[in-house]
C-alpha cells in the first residue's frame, strides 16, 4: 500500500542511461547522498538544541565526467518538481546565483568549497527524494555535489563530515538565500545504516544511536500539500526566537528552562510560545535519545506526538492537513505516536508503527484524508547510509 518510488538502482539506472544518450559516452564517476526525516527536535537546530534525523534510503544521484581542456559544466536534473529550464550550462569561475533555481544549490557548492581549478563536466542528476515534501532534497543535492566534486579533482580531502556539512550549509544561505539549520547537511553526510543520529546543534557534535527492531517501523507520510506561508515564515520564527532569548537574558537556549518564560509575562504572548517550543523541545529530543538507547519505544512514540502538538499550538507551523495525518494516524491500533516533520506548513508526517499494523494505518490514513478531497503518499523506510561515491564498474 506504499507509493512506489523508483529503486536506488533503478534511478541509477535512469541516470547513466541518460547520460549516454545525452552525452554520447559513459559516465565514470557517481556520488550519491540522502534526504532525512527527523524523528524529533523541529525547529531548534538554529536554537542550540538536540535533533534526531535519520538518513532515508532514498537518495540524489549525480554521474559524470570530466571534459578535458574546458571551463564549463554542462548538467542535466531529471528530477521532479526542478524548476525549468532541466539542463544549464555555466563557467565554474565567477559564480552567481540565478536560474534555474535548482542550479544555485550546484553553484553554491563549488564556489564554497574554494577548489582552485576544478575541471569542466558533464552531469545527469535524478533523485528519488520527494522534491517540496520536507525530506531535505535540498541537503541530498549539496551533499552528493560535494562528494561528486572531491571524486571530480581527485583530491584526498582534509575536510571533516562536518566540515562538508557545514560547507554545504553556506552554499545553502548564501545561492539559494535559505537560512537552514545545519542538521539536514549534516545527516546527510553522517546518516548509518540501523541508526538514528542525535546532533548537538550548539556544539556540532553528533551522537549515532542503535535504532533497529524486528517489528516497528518509521511510516512517513507525504500531505503532498505545500502552503506558500512556509518560505516566510521560517525566517519570521528565527527572528521571533532570538528576540524571546534576548529578552530572557539569556545567551542560548540550552541555558533556558520553562522558569525563565517568566521574563515574557508581559511580551507579547506569541513569544511565550515560541520559546515554550523550543524549550521542551530540546528536553524531549534528549529524552526520545535515551528512550532509543533503552528501547522505550513506547516512550519514544509519545514523545513524538507531543512534539507535534507543541509544533500545532505553541510554534504554529503545521497546517490542517498534517493535524489530520496525524491525528488519523495515532486513532489506529499499533501507532505508537505520529508528527509533522520537516519546516511545517505541508509537507511530511512521520509516525512510529508496529509493522504488522502498517497497512492498516496507511489505509485508515488515506481514508481520512480523502474526506478533505486530499491524496497522501507513503513510505516505509529504515535509517541509511549518508554521501557516498558510487562504483559504476
Amino acid at each position: 500500500m506504499t507509493t512506489n518510488l523508483p529503486t536506488f538502482n533503478q534511478i541509477l539506472e535512469t541516470a547513466v542511461i541518460t547520460y549516454k544518450k545525452v552525452f554520447n559516452t559513459n559516465p565514470d564517476l557517481a556520488s550519491c547522498a540522502p534526504g532525512r526525516v527527523n524523528l524529533i527536535g523541529e525547529h531548534i537546530d538554529y536554537n542550540d538544541g538536540y535533533v534526531l534525523p535519520m538518513a532515508l534510503p532514498m537518495a540524489t544521484i549525480i554521474v559524470g565526467k570530466i571534459v578535458p581542456n574546458t571551463n564549463t559544466a554542462d548538467i542535466i536534473t531529471c528530477c521532479d518538481g526542478a524548476d525549468d529550464p532541466r539542463r544549464v550550462q555555466f563557467e565554474l569561475k565567477n559564480l552567481a546565483p540565478g536560474l534555474p533555481k535548482w542550479a544555485n544549490y550546484i553553484k553554491g557548492v563549488i564556489h564554497s568549497a574554494g577548489i582552485p581549478e576544478v575541471p569542466g563536466f558533464n552531469a545527469v542528476i535524478m533523485t528519488n527524494v520527494p522534491v517540496g515534501g520536507g525530506l531535505s532534497s535540498s541537503a541530498a543535492l549539496e551533499m552528493a555535489t560535494l562528494t561528486f566534486l572531491e571524486a571530480l579533482t581527485a583530491g584526498k580531502s582534509t575536510m571533516t563530515l562536518t566540515d562538508k556539512a557545514l560547507l554545504c550549509q553556506k552554499a545553502e544561505h548564501e545561492f539559494a538565500g535559505m537560512p537552514c539549520g545545519i542538521m539536514d547537511q549534516l545527516i546527510s553526510a553522517m546518516g548509518k545504516q540501523k541508526h538514528a543520529l542525535l546532533i548537538d546543534c550548539q556544539l556540532l557534535s553528533t551522537e549515532q544511536i542503535p535504532f533497529s527492531t524486528n517489528d516497528l517501523a518509521i511510516l512517513i507520510c507525504n500531505s503532498n500539500v505545500r502552503h506558500e506561508l512556509s518560505d516566510s515564515e521560517y525566517p519570521t520564527r528565527r527572528r521571533q526566537c532570538s528576540e524571546a532569548l534576548s529578552l530572557m537574558k539569556l545567551k542560548s537556549y540550552r541555558d533556558a528552562k520553562i522558569e525563565n518564560l517568566t521574563a515574557l509575562k508581559d511580551c507579547d504572548e506569541v513569544l511565550i510560545r515560541r520559546a515554550r517550543h523550543v524549550i521542551t523541545e530540546i528536553q524531549r529530543t534528549e529524552e526520545a535519545a535515551e528512550a532509543l538507547k533503552g528501547h522505550n519505544f513506547v516512550q519514544m512514540g509519545k514523545l513524538m506526538t507531543e512534539s507535534h502538538l507543541s509544533l500545532r499550538d505553541d510554534f504554529e507551523v503545521s497546517c490542517k492537513e498534517l493535524d489530520l495525518l496525524v491525528e488519523a494516524a495515532n486513532k489506529c491500533t499499533g501507532v505508537l505516536g505520529s508528527r509533522m516533520t520537516g519546516g511545517g506548513f505541508g509537507g511530511c508526517t512521520v509516525t512510529l508503527v508496529r509493522k504488522n499494523d502498517v497497512d492498516n494505518v496507511i489505509r485508515a490514513m488515506k481514508i481520512e484524508y480523502a474526506k478533505y478531497d486530499r491524496t497522501a503518499s507513503f513510505y516505509v523506510c529504515e535509517p541509511s547510509e549518508g554521501a557516498r561515491l558510487i562504483n559504476l564498474n
